[in-house]
């Protein structure tokens, strides 16, 4: 068999270690290796030296090992057997990684049950050429990104479901936020899997999480993310969930009217005003006295209002007329509680109907402005605690 006379590898650059499939050399083999490349030597399963960049010839000079494990006679070119391994030193970038399968978490501020997926890539670069064949290789003959990627994934997936449930929980993040954190999740997760890598020979670079998202088949996100667009468009229009409530149940009551009666008629205020359900009757008899008192009576006490009158004759409270059908309503009114229609708005000070938006009365000059005492942040009139702060308003 003829000796082998030059040893180099020109291989893809996803490889990351390679070795050269024949083993009978010689003395004076010349051994090339490339820039960002090392090549090691193995004879009979001992790691002898690492080669750097550049042309080296296998020779008792350069190994000097060669003599006492390789019997050289005077002036011959010896065959011997040998392993010679390439390692690819450049910095690999595109590694993909991701969870197999969702991560089961609760979210810290709904308290609803979430399905959790991540993705995302990193990159690698291989510093100690003896350790990593050493220690990962084994006894394969090529070592790709690929390979390396389903080496690493249990260690990295332990911590990176660790990490990302204890990010939220101990910071109180809802999953819908948490791609606001993605670079600080990533540098946590960078710093507790570096170390793995490091003990092979490897430096972890530029870990990067491109997303943390949920299944679009997820129901209970669904729902949630349902649920949150309908408070935002509540904040919008400015009505709370117990009053869509109370419009949905005097629009039911109006609708059914004709066929069952009012409340009263059937006694339902009176029957459920007493014993357990007195407070749930009171009110459906407050609802039911609003939703028939007539488009002249006053909004706090009932008493019919003499059209053109600014105040009630009987309680004195300001007259809020709605425009479309003269309904009077309470000062903060939004929308007309007999027929729907927007209101224009009162001041706050003496009753005159304003137009929406304006910061101060026409009649009294007063400033409509709200601010909370606590930020200074402006609210409407209804709110119940600052939106900015939490305040309660008084």
């Amino acid at each position: 068999m003829a000796l082998i006379t030059v040893v180099k590898y020109d291989g893809p650059a996803d490889v990351l270690a390679w070795k050269y499939p024949d083993q009978e050399l010689g003395t004076w083999t010349q051994l090339i290796v490339n820039e960002s490349q090392e090549a090691l030597l193995f004879m009979g399963g001992q790691a002898l030296d690492v080669f750097p960049a550049g042309r080296h010839t296998l020779s008792t000079q350069n190994i000097p090992i060669l003599t006492s494990i390789v019997k050289l006679p005077f002036g011959g070119k010896s065959p011997f057997t040998a392993e010679v391994w390439f390692v690819n030193k450049l910095r690999t970038l595109n590694i993909k990684w991701g969870t197999a399968a969702p991560i089961q978490l609760k979210d810290p501020v709904y308290q609803v049950p979430v399905s959790v997926r991540a993705f995302g890539q990193f990159g690698i670069q291989i510093e100690d050429t003896r350790s990593f064949l050493t220690k990962l290789i084994g006894t394969v003959e090529e070592y790709d990104q690929a390979t390396l990627g389903k080496h690493f994934r249990a260690a990295m997936m332990m911590n990176i479901n660790e990490l990302i449930s204890s990010y939220l929980i101990h910071k109180k993040i809802s999953i819908l936020e948490i791609n606001a954190y993605v670079g600080e999740i990533s540098k946590h997760i960078e710093e507790r899997i570096a170390p793995a890598f490091q003990s092979y020979g490897i430096r972890l670079v530029n870990f990067h999480t491109d997303s943390i998202n949920i299944p679009e088949s997820d129901s209970v996100t669904a729902r949630l993310k349902e649920a949150l667009a309908k408070k935002a468009e509540m904040n919008i229009l400015g009505y709370t969930y117990h009053q869509e409530r109370t419009f949905d149940t005097l629009q039911s009551a109006a609708q059914n009217e004709a066929a069952s009666g009012t409340f009263m008629g059937v006694g339902i205020g009176m029957e459920m005003g007493a014993g357990i359900g007195g407070t749930m009757g009171r009110t459906m008899s407050e609802l039911s006295r609003q939703a028939s008192a007539p488009a002249s009576g006053c909004s706090k006490c009932g008493h019919p209002i003499t059209a053109g009158s600014k105040f009630c004759s009987n309680c004195g409270d300001p007259y809020h007329p709605c425009a479309a059908c003269g309904a009077d309503n309470p000062a903060n009114a939004r929308s007309c509680a007999k027929c729907g229609q927007a209101m224009a708005g009162g001041c706050r000070h003496c009753g005159v109907s304003i137009t929406q938006g304006a910061k101060f009365c026409p009649e009294c000059g007063q400033s409509q402005t709200l601010q909370c005492s606590s930020c200074k942040q402006e609210f409407q009139p209804g709110e119940k605690f600052c939106k900015e702060c939490g305040h309660k308003l008084g």
